[in-house]
């Protein structure tokens, strides 16, 4: 959530973010509307239990009609005590869920906008050209197929569509790209750590997804636990309820978790193959900084997401997310996407976020300075999520005959293999 104090100091600033993100910008007035609710209902009760502390040592002194005066006054603030009470409670109350609805703050760079509105920063790598090869590229699911490595007939039977398989060559490059994947980010500091697939109402919450993003999560209802959509929201909600040091920032943690998404909204889209599914693992990136250094820990982020699909020998470009696109807890967002022969076009691999103070102030985590107790920031970055980018190996790095060439940085978890070869045609 955002600072009550900027709202209140600075409100055009928020109405101005929230007409960027696309939403309803009316909030912010009736928020501010709430605060001075709930402030003036807080200074009314304080007043109201300071009279009737004094009252009662009056009353103890006082005799005949004075007494009975005094009581009198006594019953009304009992009965006015408790109907600021409960002003104040509900007024504080609309407040935080006000609050809860409102957006982080855009990064004023960031380009208004859209999903198309995105801006082209950088662009990596060259794109094959098929036709002076000699072959037409097949697509992931085909090259899948052919090498033993994706089952998505047998995955829809099991699970229902946008499950799958991945068997043989298709499991070890998996386990090869995971292994990969933290072997590159423990080498660059990040502890590697193990997550929670099912978090409470409060960790989901506090990272921001029971908002836009809800129709989205998975929900057991017998137990009140959410299945997380990505790391992010365990190593977020890690340091809960907690405050830090400042001399032990940054902390930096690399999450490897199944992660489950309903693709809510997503009927007809990328329904070939293992692109978009409901289950997929991922190995996260997650930074707990200082405030202001959290715009060049969000770089740090993305050379680390460009250093690692530059490994995997991808052409890729790098994007700066349009406004209206950004997830709710993001001040900004870069991704990259990797070229995809067969489609023709860049589709999102990674993506980093910088989520200012915005999780930290909802899940309550705290830096101390001295003397001084602040919020901190959190940001995010995907390093690998598995499918998508066995879908870019694929087709990139595909052979004529159907066999695949293992990127180097792959092969030391594959035994040595330097080709992934076809076992039907």
């Amino acid at each position: 959530m955002i600072d009550l104090r900027l709202l209140r100091e600075d409100p055009d600033r928020v109405r101005a973010s929230q007409r960027a993100r696309g939403e309803d910008f009316a909030l912010v007035d009736s928020l501010l509307s709430a605060d001075e609710r709930r402030r003036s209902s807080g200074v009314r009760f304080d007043e109201l239990r300071a009279e009737q502390k004094g009252l009662g040592k009056l009353i103890g002194k006082a005799t005949g009609d004075e007494k009975a005066e005094l009581l009198k006054r006594a019953e009304q603030l009992k009965t006015d005590v408790k109907a600021a009470d409960t002003e104040r409670d509900a007024a504080d109350a609309e407040t935080q869920e006000l609050l809860q609805r409102l957006g982080n703050l855009v990064h004023p760079d960031v380009p208004v906008g859209g999903e198309e509105d995105f801006v082209t920063l950088e662009t990596h790598g060259t794109h094959r050209d098929f036709a002076a090869e000699g072959f037409e590229p097949r697509d992931h699911l085909e090259l899948g197929q052919l090498l033993g490595a994706i089952d998505v007939e047998r995955g829809a039977k099991v699970s229902g569509s946008r499950f799958y398989f991945l068997t043989g060559v298709g499991a070890l490059l998996e386990l090869a790209l995971v292994n990969a994947a933290i072997a590159q980010a423990t080498a660059a500091g990040f502890t590697p750590m193990l997550t929670p697939a099912l978090v409470r109402p409060q960790s989901m919450a506090g990272t921001g997804f029971l908002g836009q993003a809800a129709q989205d999560v998975y929900h057991l209802d017998k137990d009140d636990l959410y299945l997380v959509g990505t790391s992010e929201v365990p190593l977020a909600a890690y340091h809960m309820d907690e405050i830090l040091d400042a001399d032990r920032l940054p902390l930096r943690y690399a999450g490897f978790s199944p992660c489950f998404r309903r693709e809510a909204g997503s009927h007809g889209k990328d329904t070939r193959g293992i692109f978009r599914v409901h289950q997929f693992d991922k190995v996260e990136m997650f930074s707990y900084v200082l405030p202001e250094d959290s715009q060049a820990e969000h770089q740090r982020l993305l050379e680390w997401e460009k250093q690692w699909l530059t490994s995997l020998e991808l052409p890729f470009r790098v994007i700066d997310v349009a406004s209206a696109d950004l997830g709710s807890s993001a001040a900004r967002k870069y991704d990259c996407e990797a070229w995809i022969p067969t489609q023709g076009k860049y589709r999102e691999l990674t993506s980093t976020s910088d989520c200012t103070e915005f999780q930290s102030r909802r899940l309550s985590i705290r830096v101390r300075e001295g003397k001084k107790v602040r919020p901190l920031a959190t940001l995010n970055g995907t390093l690998c999520a598995v499918p998508r980018t066995i879908v870019a190996i694929l087709e990139n790095h595909q052979q004529a005959d159907g066999s695949v060439r293992v990127p180097e940085v792959l092969r030391p978890y594959l035994g040595g293999r330097e080709v992934l070869e076809p076992v039907a045609k």
